[in-house]
């Protein structure tokens, strides 16, 4: 196939952005890394090089610990009141929104998702973070204790405090909204942090350091080093003067971080892989659950943590299904994220067209049949056609293995016991999100007590909100993202007792 892959015009802003010398954050300034090397960036639509970023190391790292410690020991941000910290968190949510169009153009540009669902989620929903985490800066309060002591009159209570210098790593699925998750809570707590991007979407994460020296935050508060994961990601995870490390990506760089971290025993929180769950019912509105379903997975390339990539339908209804999703492929729209026609844009890199393709070509070994797709898209760019494979098993590596691509597993089920529902479920290693499409809210509810993930959707999919916990079970990760549950992430609780003598 045959398909030339032209970039659409960027606006002023991203353009002007883009023919900049790009530098990292450290303390204020903007500087080349230490090495003086620098790697190139990427458009994965056209395998244009667009642009180069320092690639910072160890030392880069070590001089931004060093700088985000000052900051949280003796810097003006250390000094400051709640109050004037949730008016420069708030702050940094508006700045987000005054150039919301500007981020989405490089988001779609750096990642190749489509740039009208850059704008509609990952930066609106970032703005978003920032305006809620701001509330949570004069909310972080202890508590009185009553104890039980009988020799005398006490006074116990708690304080809760930042836990100090906070190394985030950030991956390239969600570039602007995965730094907004680490970085608003960790700011509303009053930490100081060293962001390392990940190395394939490092763009976004450029131009928000701008924003926050525009938004007024102290020297050192935030400071943003681009690197590879095996360089400066990995000295950022083992630096003995790093107190918490948050890392959202894979599973097997998870373990190795937790590994790093193990040195100074820093506290660790882990967003990790996937392979969600999409159960529909008889009773299920078929329009809506098909619909939904094809979205759960196609949304952002296949590209998410929860993509609903195993998908169980009742075998009443399976043929139906196994044809909705099908048709609902087959009314995608390919093209360059930019493009604000395009629904599916490329995957991020070569690497990652590569890892697809590979699990395509094993599903077919293995005899699962291909409904729709299977195949690249065009001959530029990193493009592979939204897949639906069905007569899969549980045996099957694209069943047992996340993909993190366009490609849905369709399996039938034929009993009508939760119990036995929820072990088709749970049959992974993964639990991160799962969906349930009926009718029969009492059914839902009883079923989502079952399964064994830290998200449950009902008749939706990729559900997300500010307020609304979001983490994993099992091998889907540590701790919770948003809602009040992060907040434990980034403070530390210090219990006071005082005899009144």
């Amino acid at each position: 196939m045959n398909i030339a892959i032209r970039r659409p015009t960027l606006g002023p802003d991203a353009t002007a952005f883009l023919a900049k010398e790009h530098k990292i954050l450290i303390d204020g300034k903007w500087v080349a890394a230490q090495s003086g090397q620098t790697f190139a960036v990427e458009d994965p639509a056209t395998q244009e090089v667009i642009g180069h970023v320092p690639a910072g190391d160890k030392a880069d790292i070590d001089l931004a610990v060093k700088a985000a410690r000052r900051a949280f020991e003796s810097g003006p941000w250390a000094r400051m009141t709640p109050r004037d910290r949730s008016r420069l968190v708030w702050k940094l949510g508006d700045l987000l929104e005054q150039h919301a169009d500007e981020l989405a153009e490089l988001e779609a540009l750096d990642n190749g998702k489509p740039v009208t669902n850059a704008r509609k989620d990952d930066v609106q929903g970032s703005i978003d973070m920032f305006h809620y985490m701001a509330g949570w800066s004069t909310r972080l309060n202890g508590e009185t204790i009553t104890v039980s002591k009988s020799d005398g009159n006490w006074h116990a209570y708690t304080l809760r405090e930042p836990v100090g210098v906070v190394g985030q790593i950030i991956p390239w699925n969600f570039p602007l909204m995965m730094a907004a998750w680490k970085l608003a809570p960790a700011l509303a707590a009053g930490c100081t942090i060293v962001l390392k991007p990940a190395e394939q979407t490092p763009l976004s994460a450029l131009r928000f350091g701008e924003l926050i020296v525009e938004a007024g935050f102290p020297a050192g508060v935030v400071n943003i080093v681009t690197g590879f994961g095996e360089t400066a990601g990995a000295a950022l995870s083992e630096h003995p003067d790093v107190d918490k490390v948050a890392f959202t990506g894979s599973t097997e760089v998870g373990k190795l971080i937790v590994k790093a971290a193990a040195g100074n025993l820093k506290r660790v929180s882990l967003e990790l892989g996937g392979k969600s769950p999409a159960i529909v019912f008889p009773d299920a509105d078929l329009d809506v659950a098909i619909a939904g379903t094809a979205d759960a997975i196609f949304y952002n390339q296949g590209q998410c943590c929860t993509a609903g990539s195993r998908l169980f339908a009742h075998k009443s209804i399976y043929d139906k299904v196994v044809e909705g999703v099908a048709a609902e492929a087959k009314k995608v729209r390919i093209g360059h994220g930019l493009d604000p026609k395009v629904n599916l844009g490329p995957l991020v890199s070569k690497e990652q067209h590569d890892r697809v393709t590979g699990f395509l070509e094993s599903g077919r070994k293995e005899g699962a049949e291909v409904v729709t797709g299977g195949k690249v898209h065009g001959n530029q760019g990193y493009f592979v056609e939204p897949t639906v494979l069905a007569k899969t098993n549980r045996d099957m590596r694209v069943v047992r293995n996340e993909i993190f691509g366009p490609v849905v597993c369709v399996q039938a089920y034929d009993d009508d016991d939760l119990d036995a529902v929820a072990k088709f479920a749970n049959d992974t290693e993964y639990g991160l999100q799962a969906s349930i499409w009926t009718r029969n809210l009492k059914v839902a509810h009883l079923l989502a007590r079952k399964i064994k993930a830290g998200t449950i959707c009902i008749n939706t999919h990729n559900f997300g909100d500010p307020a609304w916990p979001f983490g994993g079970y099992k091998q889907s990760g540590w701790g919770r993202e948003m809602g009040k549950e992060v907040m434990e992430h980034y403070t530390e609780v210090k219990s006071v007792a005082a005899k009144l003598v």
